[in-house]
């Protein structure tokens, strides 16, 4: 039986059109890129123009007299704890304030528990019931000390100005699309540097970093069709950063280490090829969304899709089956040939319910019988039409059993 791949949002196949780029790269500029010789200097080249390109199709200015910095990571996981560590100087630092959404992937919420561990004080945005963060809760981006001191009695937040807000643009379990342009400028009239995840984002639907007005934004390239080991950090002009490594002058001293020439240039292959295709690629996968989610609704009329009447990403649906066990349909589904998740690929292996699920307040029955389906460009009408057969039969094989027998 041919495996039907819908985990998309865990990482996603590499395009022919890549693999070609990446190959050609490796003959042509194989070399050092800091070397001085004409082979390191071919090297360079490749890379600052898929630098260059990268920054282009994300909306990022890397001219003019305060230009936006493109700082090569990786991955998205380096790149999420570069922003949260060098945005606040961390690791020198006093202890100070800062704020994530309650959704956060764990590359954000780990490293942010870290520091309130470690004596920071933590402020986590709520979101909805639908898993959009609630912009209302601006309390958290007051300045002054007399503001903050009396914010802090009503809602027990601490005194101490925030250095830095990260809040992601889409969330890799319900695909919901966060507010980040208001919470950016919220943020912004606070003088809080906001920074986004959209790791989840880019390659999925249209993503412009100048527009969206964040002080900083995290990609990877091996969620839309790119190289794995490879990610970014991008930096809007003038904002600070402080390096977590040491040992190089590579990329401004940011981020030292010999730079990964032939995976950026697959890292901008990938984006010239979601720019070229994106529309027809996300009404295709739209479409191909919603015929999974009305067949899935048939098969098992109490299923409920979280998130539904919020902006989603068009690759990805969560789903709970209430009466049935997340592992065990997964473990199921599997068996019949459907590669699907119980959510993060990073908490995969956990039995621990989903935070972000818990985070919009459903209840155990449907955060326990959640799971996760995410499309990608390779996915097609017949791929779904056979994986709808599939996971069909798999719940009237649920259905038949007793309720004992399904958890």
């Amino acid at each position: 039986m041919q495996p039907i791949y819908l985990d998309h949002n865990a990482t996603t196949p590499l395009l022919p059109e890549v693999a070609d780029a990446m190959a050609e790269c490796q003959s042509a500029g194989f070399a050092n890129p800091e070397s001085q010789h004409q082979l390191g200097r071919r090297a360079r080249q490749l890379l600052e123009d898929a630098r260059e390109g990268i920054a282009e199709n994300l909306g990022a200015d890397l001219s003019g007299r305060e230009p936006d910095r493109l700082i090569f990571t990786s991955g998205g996981t380096e790149a999420n704890n570069l922003a949260l560590f060098g945005l606040t100087g961390a690791l020198s630092a006093a202890p100070a304030r800062i704020i994530i959404s309650s959704i956060e992937h764990p590359s954000i919420s780990q490293p942010a528990e870290f520091l309130s561990r470690r004596g920071w004080h933590l402020n986590r945005l709520p979101v909805s019931r639908d898993g959009v963060c609630e912009k209302g809760d601006i309390l958290l981006f007051k300045t002054g000390p007399t503001a903050a001191r009396s914010n802090s009695e009503k809602s027990g937040m601490s005194p101490f100005f925030p250095l830095v807000a990260s809040v992601m643009l889409a969330n890799n379990e319900t695909g919901v699309i966060q507010p980040i342009r208001e919470l950016a400028a919220l943020a912004h009239a606070a003088g809080v540097p906001l920074h986004t995840d959209a790791v989840q984002a880019v390659g999925k639907v249209p993503v412009h970093f100048r527009e969206l007005g964040v002080a900083a934004m995290t990609v990877a390239a091996h969620k839309f069709h790119g190289p794995r080991g490879i990610g970014a950090l991008i930096l809007h002009g003038g904002v600070q950063l402080n390096p977590l490594l040491f040992g190089g002058f590579q990329q401004q001293g940011l981020r030292p280490g010999t730079e990964p020439v032939t995976l950026a240039v697959g890292m901008h292959a990938a984006l010239r090829i979601f720019a070229r295709e994106q529309t027809d690629r996300c009404e295709r996968m739209t479409l191909l969304r919603d015929r999974l989610e009305q067949s899935l609704l048939t098969a098992w009329p109490s299923a409920v899709i979280h998130g539904a009447a919020a902006p989603r990403l068009p690759n990805t649906t969560c789903i709970a089956f209430p009466g049935l066990d997340r592992q065990a349909l997964v473990m199921a589904l599997d068996l019949a040939g459907v590669a699907c998740s119980t959510g993060s690929a990073c908490a995969s292996g956990s039995s621990e319910p989903s935070p972000t699920l818990v985070a919009m307040g459903l209840s155990d029955e449907l955060v326990g019988s959640s799971i996760r389906f995410s499309l990608g460009a390779t996915t097609t009408t017949e791929m779904i039409d056979e994986a709808i057969d599939r996971i069909s039969n798999v719940l009237e094989g649920f259905r038949c059993r007793s309720p004992r027998d399904r958890l």
